[in-house]
């Protein structure tokens, strides 16, 4: 019986010293994990990669990688004194915003992103702004403009784009002033946040210029005909046709137009004609069309930020996709920069010194100032307002940097 004892004792300490030496092999390896994700500050990206908006959520993509990139080249964030590396995380949505509020719970809770770069549009900002708001987790909106999305007294969301009123003022301003014998207006606006909330501001800004809106109607999301519209805008005599929704609805607008022989002296859509793809694929028929955005490459802001002016994101971003950005392309790249500067200046990840540090923001950017107002919502920007023109957008507004003047009739 002594003896057996001795042997269990023996079989015990021995199991002891395996266990211990398997804890002590495993340690650096757990060790060097945990170190590895603290180097790493994971940021998530929900996009509509695939279904009608793909397009846009490809501009997003570019964006969002030319920063992280450029972060990871330079050693990563500086946060308090320690470099850490960049890493975006995305999601597919399949443009669908009941889906795009799922994909942010998702790489919130499953994926453990710290921050959140917003879903597209103003529609789908707004719905997955509940999600980052009841987590915490600081939020920059890439391409939400309406006001909608930031009166919801939430303290975690913030955005690059200013206020729909911000385009369409200016661009009544120029037409009264270049063409005061335009007085009557239509509207054609898709059925969607952002587009409708934008023509709502355009029949605002028309009326408060003594225009008369005699058309004012809107079409359903994924509608693939339009003639019926376009004919009762033929009938209504317009001599600015004002119509809003994404790059496909646009350049199938555009096209219908052509095919019914509308033809108007000022012809405005927001905001496909900001993009080269509009350009391409309308041909002849984008002459002359006139738009406005958030940014354009004509501006010329310096900034303390990871691309230093806006020459030289252009320059980064030609090198990297063999082309000219675009508002959309360079607002996704802003956005990573906002946080940048916002984590640098906090001097950590913690999400509630980052949200106060994006709140207290006022910085000089290749996108331009950055400032926020108590909503959230951006409020340091003069968005340009352009035309195309010789198959080229030419900037129309502001003074600063005037490409040209705003030319009539559109056929």
């Amino acid at each position: 019986m002594p003896s057996t004892l001795s042997n269990l004792e023996r079989s015990h300490a021995s199991f002891a010293r395996l266990a211990l030496s398997t804890v002590l092999a495993l340690a650096p390896a757990a060790f060097a994990t945990q170190v590895a994700a603290q180097e790493t500050i994971r940021f998530g990206a929900p996009l509509p990669l695939t279904g009608a908006l793909a397009p846009e959520a490809l501009k997003q993509q570019q964006g969002y990688d030319l920063w992280a990139e450029m972060v990871n080249k330079a050693g990563g964030i500086d946060v308090g004194g320690k470099k850490m590396k960049v890493e975006i995380v995305y999601t597919d949505y399949q443009s669908n915003t009941p889906r795009a509020v799922q994909a942010a719970e998702k790489l919130i809770t499953q994926e453990k992103v710290q921050f959140l770069f917003s879903p597209f549009g103003s529609g789908a900002t707004k719905a997955a702004s509940t999600v980052s708001e009841r987590y915490g987790i600081p939020t920059v909106a890439a391409t939400a403009s309406s006001s909608q999305v930031y009166n919801q007294g939430y303290k975690y969301l913030f955005g690059t784009f200013t206020p729909n009123e911000t385009l369409t003022n200016p661009l009544t301003d120029i037409v009264a002033s270049k063409a005061p014998d335009v007085k009557r207006v239509a509207i054609l606006a898709r059925n969607d946040l952002f587009p409708l909330a934008i023509a709502n501001e355009m029949d605002k800004s028309a009326k408060g210029h003594g225009m008369e809106v005699v058309f004012f109607e809107k079409y359903a999301i994924n509608t693939m005909d339009h003639s019926s519209a376009l004919a009762q805008i033929k009938a209504a005599n317009p001599q600015w046709i004002f119509a809003t929704g994404y790059i496909n609805d646009l350049v199938l607008i555009r096209k219908q137009m052509a095919d019914q022989r509308i033809e108007a002296p000022v012809v405005t859509m927001v905001a496909g004609p900001a993009y080269q793809e509009y350009i391409d694929a309308t041909g002849a028929g984008a002459e002359n069309v006139s738009s406005a955005a958030w940014w354009h490459p004509a501006a010329r802001y310096k900034g303390i930020d990871i691309f230093g002016s806006t020459e030289s994101y252009v320059k980064q971003f030609q090198a990297k996709y063999n082309g000219t950005p675009d508002y959309a392309q360079a607002s996704a790249s802003a956005a990573g920069v906002i946080f940048q500067i916002a984590i640098e200046k906090a001097g950590s990840v913690d999400p509630a010194k980052v949200r106060e540090a994006l709140a207290n923001m006022n910085a000089d950017t290749f996108f331009g100032p950055i400032r926020f107002g108590t909503t959230g919502q951006i409020n340091s920007l003069e968005p340009p307002v352009f035309q195309i023109q010789g198959g080229k957008t030419v900037v129309i507004h502001p003074a600063a940097i005037k490409q040209g003047d705003l030319q009539l009739g559109v056929k």
